[in-house]
């Protein structure tokens, strides 16, 4: 996970509409970090929502939590996440972006955090492009946990996850054997379709993957 690097949090006064999106954001990362045990798998089964796409993705979540238990979504993790070797996903920016780890999307991060004051806690093994860091990131930066500007969450978000995230959920949301993890593919598709929505003020469609790569 991440923490602050020598900085205090900021006393910025959070509205409900950006509380509801930090904690989007944190349910995403805490469920890409690790699998959820009995106790948050029992939590995201009184998951409701109403009639949007993005309530109706979380009802779906909700749904595929309450016939999941603790150990097939960990065999879910593990398969996609980790694997005999390597995962059936791989959830950094890099490999979206470059094909690669390591690469030219994680050094432009890592400069960014830097100038953020956010470093990876101690003994965190994960590369900071994971896509759970940069959710746990923007979870922080809506909030102020991170002492920056108001519209940091907003350059967070075009520069490092608008690019390749939408990709990755909409690649996560079609992992037919991972039916619980699908749903929060589409979960986190449909969110971060709303995010860059408001961000741009024009409709951002990650309805189709195929879509988003030929547009890189």
């Amino acid at each position: 996970m991440l923490e602050l690097s020598h900085e205090r949090p900021s006393e910025r006064v959070v509205d409900e509409i950006d509380r509801e999106r930090a904690q989007h954001y944190a349910l995403l990362a805490t469920l890409l970090s690790a699998s959820p045990n009995a106790g948050l798998l029992s939590h995201l089964a009184r998951l409701d929502g109403d009639a949007s796409p993005l309530g109706r993705a979380q009802v779906a979540l909700g749904e595929a939590a309450a016939r999941t238990n603790e150990g097939d979504a960990e065999r879910e993790y593990f398969d996609l996440f980790v694997g005999v070797g390597r995962g059936l996903l791989s959830p950094y920016a890099s490999h979206y972006l470059a094909g690669t780890v390591y690469g030219r999307p994680l050094a432009r991060l890592r400069q960014t955090l830097g100038l953020l004051g956010i470093e990876k806690a101690e003994g965190g093994s994960e590369p900071e492009d994971h896509a759970a860091l940069l959710c746990e990131a923007m979870a922080g930066l809506i909030v102020g946990s991170f002492s920056r500007p108001a519209d940091s969450d907003r350059q967070f978000f075009e520069d490092h996850l608008a690019p390749w995230i939408g990709r990755f959920f909409a690649d996560l949301e079609r992992a037919e054997r991972a039916p619980f993890y699908a749903r929060l593919g589409l979960l986190g598709r449909i969110f971060v379709g709303v995010e860059a929505e408001s961000f741009a003020g024009s409709a951002w469609d990650f309805e189709s993957s195929e879509v988003n790569k030929n547009s890189d």
